[in-house]
């Protein structure tokens, strides 16, 4: 081991495996190490560093991931090629650690409970435009926001939803907010009156619903669903029984079951709906392909409050929302955001306007999209053998559980194997029966070697359910 590696070469770098990172890519600045260069093992540099093993081997694999070095099996780690064709993404990825387990194999804990887009380039435009706006900020940084201020940012707002299914609709229809969470909450806020008002959910639903009835200490009703979405005989069942005041649903993209509503099963619903004067949710921020039925918003069109976000087609880390109201009824929605928190910083309005109709956006929505669909089919792939509902441009899995596993249970045993999964459970009302299923989330921030292995892990449980009889 060369005297170069030394560990005061890790002090005022920040945690330990960022700095080893900094020292490899800085000894590449400097051609200390060139393309084809093999690194030092992980244990030999560990132990000239004075750190551990771990904490090498996941800056190896973080500079792996973005294409730094190149990793092959049975020979080591090198310094890549800088013609070498790096994977879907560049920025770190998310809750990736090194583990060692009792064989003393190493493998990566991956966490698939939430999706994770591929970094295909729109970081790189974020950045600039970011940059540019730091600049020369367009609304200025000394003002509070202004509806005015936000204008452009609405319009922007509005080209970016041009091909979604939404009937007639203008940016001054819209409101923006903090992701779409935070759009959710602003629409129940808005909307939601009476002591003790209900919500009706799906019985299986994204749980942001009932989080939000949580803080607005609202009633939260599950619904009987069929492969079709919600039974429209037990939606009218919940809306008699209850002061059920709005339905709340997602039906282009179910979260979790990736189940879709066919448009005759809508219309079935929204009369529902108008014969009860449900109020209508439609969460559609799932949806990264083309929507496949009209939405509510153009069923019924005097009820629903529609909700999108760039969360899974560009980034979460901008947590942009956007609500559109129908005709004539946004003034209640910007009243609640105004009340709220008076609205979204006039930076971040600046690069929405910028940003959602930038000419290099749509393509790289669509190699994030492709770069999915990659993901999905390696899961696939493997999963293959079992009850699996998926479709290439959703960024989640469905998997129904063989006899001898609990969701629980097989949560538990995913996590012992470092793979990071939501049982069914995650998704349903409190006192709710649920299936024994779990949702598997595509994670492109990792290689699809790290994601692949954490697939292969799943199965490998799968094969081998418990056979033990408790006492």
């Amino acid at each position: 081991m060369d005297t170069i590696w030394s560990p005061d070469l890790l002090d005022g770098q920040g945690p330990k495996y960022k700095a080893v990172m900094h020292v490899i890519r800085q000894r590449i600045s400097d051609h200390d190490l060139t393309p084809g260069d093999k690194l030092p093992p992980v244990r030999d540099l560990a132990w000239s560093l004075g750190i551990t093993p771990g904490t090498v081997a996941r800056a190896y694999t973080l500079l792996t991931d973005d294409g730094t070095l190149k990793a092959e099996v049975g020979r080591g780690t090198f310094v890549a090629q800088p013609d070498e064709k790096g994977p879907l993404f560049s920025d770190a990825p998310i809750e990736v650690d090194s583990v060692t387990h009792n064989s003393g194999a190493q493998t990566w804990d991956v966490n698939l409970f939430s999706p994770h887009l591929p970094n295909v380039g729109q970081a790189t435009l974020i950045r600039k435009l970011l940059a540019k706006v730091a600049h020369d900020p367009p609304s200025g940084v000394m003002h509070y926001p202004t509806r005015a201020g936000g204008a452009q940012a609405r319009t922007a707002s509005a080209a970016w939803l041009a091909g979604a299914p939404i009937g007639s609709f203008g940016p001054d229809d819209i409101v923006l907010a903090n992701g779409g969470q935070n759009a959710i909450l602003l629409i129940l806020q808005a909307l939601l009156k009476g002591r003790r008002p209900a919500i009706l959910v799906e019985d299986l639903a994204y749980p942001g619903f009932r989080r939000a009835a949580e803080l607005l200490r609202t009633d939260t009703i599950p619904v009987e669903m069929d492969a079709q979405g919600v039974i429209p005989e037990a939606l009218d069942a919940a809306a008699k029984a209850h002061d059920a005041q709005i339905f709340c649903t997602s039906p282009e993209v179910h979260n979790p079951t990736c189940g879709f509503t066919p448009r005759a099963r809508r219309e079935e619903l929204a009369e529902v709906a108008r014969r009860h004067d449900l109020q209508i949710l439609e969460d559609d921020c799932y949806r990264l392909g083309q929507a496949q039925a009209p939405s509510y918003r153009m069923i019924v069109p005097e009820r629903t409050w529609y909700i999108s976000s760039i969360s899974k087609s560009i980034t979460p880390a901008l947590r942009l929302g956007i609500a559109v109201a129908p005709k004539g009824r946004a003034n209640v929605l910007r009243r609640t955001a105004e009340y709220s928190f008076f609205g979204l910083a006039t930076p971040m309005t600046d690069l929405f306007a910028t940003l959602l109709v930038h000419p290099e956006l749509p393509d790289l929505m669509a190699s994030a999209r492709k770069g999915i669909g990659t993901y999905v089919q390696r899961a696939v792939n493997v999963l293959g053998g079992y009850d699996i509902a998926w479709r290439k441009d959703v960024p989640f899995l469905w998997l129904r559980l063989p006899e001898g596993w609990r969701a629980g249970a097989f949560v538990q045993a995913a996590s012992k194997q470092g793979v990071g999964i939501r049982a069914a459970e995650d998704y349903a009302c409190r006192d709710a029966r649920t299936p024994h299923a779990v949702r598997i989330a595509i994670n492109a921030g990792v290689s699809l070697q790290s994601f692949e292995a954490a697939i292969e892990r799943l199965r490998d449980l799968l094969d081998n359910p418990p056979d033990q009889i408790g006492v």
